[in-house]
């Protein structure tokens, strides 16, 4: 496994560097700016790339976009927790990068609190790289909106959709394909950090039929809305009196993330009952795979994410595996999946 580690900062490629090594991952060259990163990219061969957004000479997200277009390699970003950071880190994720880590503010440079995370990550993207030619080609498919026919509607549905590393590209190619008169509200769950759910809500709605937003506690659920978990909270439903609204709770993380795939899956199952259609995306670990299977178990209808269009295939791996899913799609398919499962739905008896 071997790291070109790219940032503008002697302390950060230091302190990354240390890190990795730590961790027996060798650091085959540094960078201290998008042009160095670009000329050692094709040079080293690296298997990973760390890579920093604000540098001179050339940005990271003007080097990621070369990189990608001329030796496409898995790209980790090294972000700042901030508006601008979030909505800088969206638009990388588009461009191809694999995954995120934030950096922890501050003049003094101490990367302790990322250190899991980044030897994790390292591991785990270091072996995505057959994919992401593939994944890359996906995102230039022109994809229509899929239209449903629906009839009168005669019960209460709902889409449940769940995604973690890779989750931001793999949601544009559904999100936007779903139509403004699909008749049941969409909960999604991203893992993600505050701040950068909102800006993934509003990136997602400036480009979809269907309004997109960042779920607020205690708000009325409505068909075709799209609601966002906020990052660092968990977000359930609860149904009283025939309505449906969200909540929005702090608490401890379940699978190791929060927002979580499968506290959500649960509430929506008390709430909805198998009236649920849920959906796997890309994504390292198990949240959503116990969520699924409840979902399945009670009626419901599942889709999960084909191998070869995951960025990382452990999230929608584990559901199959524990007997959750009813379909499995390649990414591009699964608008499709979701408003051909919505139809049968709501055409049971």
């Amino acid at each position: 496994m071997r790291v070109l580690v790219v940032d503008d900062s002697a302390l950060v490629r230091m302190a990354v560097s240390d890190i990795l090594t730590k961790a027996g991952i060798e650091v085959v060259g540094t960078a201290k700016n998008g042009k160095e990163a670009v000329e050692k990219t094709l040079k080293l061969n690296p298997d990973v790339i760390t890579l920093d957004i604000m540098m001179p000479v050339m940005d990271g997200l003007t080097a990621l976009k070369m990189i990608m277009e001329r030796k496409p390699t898995p790209v980790i970003m090294l972000s700042t927790l901030t508006t601008e950071g979030a909505r800088e880190t969206l638009e990388a994720l588009k461009l191809g990068a694999v995954d995120f880590i934030t950096k922890p503010s501050g003049s003094l440079v101490d990367l302790s609190s990322i250190e899991k995370e980044l030897v994790t990550k390292v591991k785990i993207v270091a072996g995505t790289s057959p994919n992401l030619m593939r994944i890359q080609n996906l995102k230039k498919l022109k994809l229509d909106v899929v239209r449903g026919s629906w009839g009168a509607k005669t019960k209460d549905v709902c889409v449940l959709i769940g995604s973690s590393t890779g989750g931001p590209s793999a949601l544009e190619m559904i999100i936007p394909r779903l139509p403004a008169d699909i008749p049941a509200p969409v909960f999604v769950i991203q893992h993600m950090p505050p701040g950068f759910t909102q800006q993934l809500a509003e990136r997602l709605n400036s480009i979809s039929e269907v309004e997109v937003k960042e779920a607020e506690n205690n708000e009325r659920v409505k068909d075709g809305i799209v609601y966002i978990a906020p990052g660092g909270y968990h977000m359930k439903v609860r149904r009283a009196a025939d309505v449906v609204r969200i909540k929005i709770v702090d608490g401890m993380p379940v699978n190791a993330v929060k927002p979580s795939v499968d506290v959500t899956a649960e509430s929506v199952v008390e709430s909805y009952g198998g009236n649920v259609v849920g959906a796997i995306l890309t994504g390292m670990g198990e949240d959503g795979a116990y969520g699924m299977k409840r979902i399945k178990d009670f009626g419901g209808l599942t889709i999960a994410s084909s191998e070869d269009t995951c960025v990382v295939f452990g999230m929608p791996k584990a559901a199959i595996e524990l007997g959750g899913v009813t379909s499995v799609k390649p990414v591009f398919e699964i608008a499709e999946e979701i408003v051909r499962f919505l139809e049968v739905k709501l055409n049971e008896r």
